[in-house]
This record gives structure tokens, sequence and C-alpha cells, in this order.
């Protein structure tokens, strides 16, 4: 019996699907079936002291949204998230627009500017929780120096120090900040790509026909950035609405609840308290509003590119 041979396409096609595999096999088994798991236990009754599961339809989902502690973590989530993007579309393009100029040592200021995303999220908060302690943070000393904490009339108060995760405002200041900070590189990063690739030659032509550097930024450069804008909002507000490790580390949701956000509130319901079908339920939540926003920008993206 003759074997027989596959032709030039069914290779590169069977090459092709044995290279696409593994991030299939990855998708499927890290993140496909906990999703279904989560549907299928947010449906149901079911704790970890007993584990059998008690079908209860969308109860879990109506008893949350009664929950004062769920409207919190949603507000406080959409707060810290909307704040994080303003905070890293700002500061990234300023950066971006610094670095696309001819500079003495780029590569270093360059290094610098992606040493924060390099880092491990949880190495990075544990770093910010010592800045921000309540005793020895450097930043209150810093101020202290200013003459802006420590004194009767003092911008930050007159205590020694502001106690930065121990107050409701100056925590989910804190939480925005640090989120800022990690998340700033990969858009000053994303940011500058796109200045990179604005064609010169509109550029000098612009410059020729008289526009100063402010108009030449805000009526040629920066809606030719749009879709890049597109590209930074919906990777920072992937990492940030979907992000525990933040506030896990540095307030764990408090103090009472005014920095709890819906990842932290499902693990602290369904993990450490045992609720795995309300803890589901909350953790259930982000899908659609992250599946909306991600179909809003790319929709948005594709058409401002046609």
């Amino acid at each position: 019996m003759a074997h027989r041979t596959l032709s030039l396409n069914q290779r590169d096609t069977l090459l092709a699907m044995a290279m696409v595999l593994p991030a299939i096999l990855y998708i499927v088994l890290l993140l496909g079936i906990p999703i279904v798991l989560a549907i299928i236990y947010s449906l149901n009754d079911v704790t970890t002291g007993s584990p059998v599961m008690r079908f209860v339809g969308l109860r879990n989902f109506t008893t949350l949204l009664q929950t004062p502690d769920f409207m919190q973590a949603v507000s406080n989530t959409f707060l810290i998230t909307t704040a994080t993007l303003i905070g890293v579309l700002a500061l990234g393009t300023v950066q971006a627009e610094l670095l696309a100029r001819p500079t003495r040592g780029k590569w270093l200021i360059r290094f610098l500017i992606l040493l924060p995303w390099t880092a491990p999220a949880s190495l990075s908060a544990i770093a910010w929780l010592w800045m921000l302690d309540s005793t020895f943070s450097p930043i209150d000393w810093v101020l202290r120096g200013m003459g802006l904490l420590g004194h009767p009339g003092a911008l930050f108060g007159d205590y020694d120090n502001a106690f930065w995760l121990g107050r409701s405002g100056l925590a989910l200041f804190s939480i925005i900040m640090v989120n800022v900070w990690r998340l700033l590189p990969l858009g000053t990063v994303i940011i500058l790509a796109g200045l990179n690739g604005v064609p010169r030659d509109i550029l000098e032509q612009s410059e020729i026909d008289g526009a100063g550097y402010f108009r030449r930024m805000f009526h040629v450069t920066l809606p030719m950035l749009i879709p890049v804008f597109g590209v930074t909002v919906l990777f920072t507000f992937v990492f940030v609405f979907s992000d525990i490790v933040t506030v896990f580390i540095l307030t764990r949701g408090g103090p009472a609840n005014a920095t709890q956000v819906l990842p932290s509130l499902a693990f602290f319901t369904g993990v450490q308290g045992g609720s795995l079908g309300m803890g589901a339920a909350t953790a259930v939540f982000l899908l659609p509003v992250l599946a909306a926003v991600s179909v809003l920008i790319l929709t948005v993206i594709r058409r401002r590119e046609i």
C-alpha cells in the first residue's frame, strides 16, 4: 500500500496547529475550566463546609445587589480603574513624547522607566507597603521636611504621620498611585511605539504650514494616536479591573471596606469566608464588564483605523 504524501499546504496547516496547540491547552486548562466552574458555583448554594451543590439560580446575584459591601466594591473598582486610566494616559503621553526626542543616555532612561513593570507585582506592592507605613514612611519624612505635615494648618494634617493606608481618602489615593506607578511603563511603551509610527512628512508639512508645537500635538499627533490610546486603555482596564495584588497587600480592603474591590471581595467571600457560591457570583460579575469594555474599545479602534 502506497504511503500518502502530504502536500505543502497540508504540512503547513499541521505545523501551525501543532504550534498553536500549547496556547489553546493553556487557555482551556488555566482559564476556561475555572471560568466554567465559577459560573456553575455562582448558580448554586455551595460552601467549603458543605460542598454539595444546591441549585439556586440567580439568587446569589440578587443577594449581592442588595449587599452594601458589594455595591461599595463596585464603586471602588470603577473609581480606581478610571483614575488609573487617566493617570496612565496623561503621564504616559508626556513620558513617550520626551523619550521620542534625541537625548543622551536614552537607553538608561528607558530602563529606569521600565523597571516598575519588570519587577514582580507582589514585590512592588510590599515595597510600597513600607513606603506608606504609618510610622516609618519615608514619604512622611519628606513631607515633614517640606513643612507640609506635622504642624497646625499643614496641607497633609497636623499629625507627625499622614496614615496613608489608615484613612479612607488617602488609602484610595494610595491604591491609585501604586497602580499608576506599576502600569505607567506599559502605557509609555505602547504610546511611544505609536509616536514613532507617526509619518514624519505629515509633521514636517504641518510645521511648514506654521503650526506650533502644541497645535501639532493636539491637532495632528494625538488624533493619529487614538487607536494606540485605545490599546493602552484596553490593557490598563483589564489589568486594573481584575487586579487583587495591590489591594490585598496594601489594605486588604480597609479601612472599613473603603478600598475593597471586586477581585478582593470575591477572594475574601469565597476563599476566606467559605461561601463559594457568593464568591463565585462576585467574580463572575467581572466577566460581562470586561467583555463589554473590550468589545467596545476594539470596535472603536477598528473603526478609527478604517
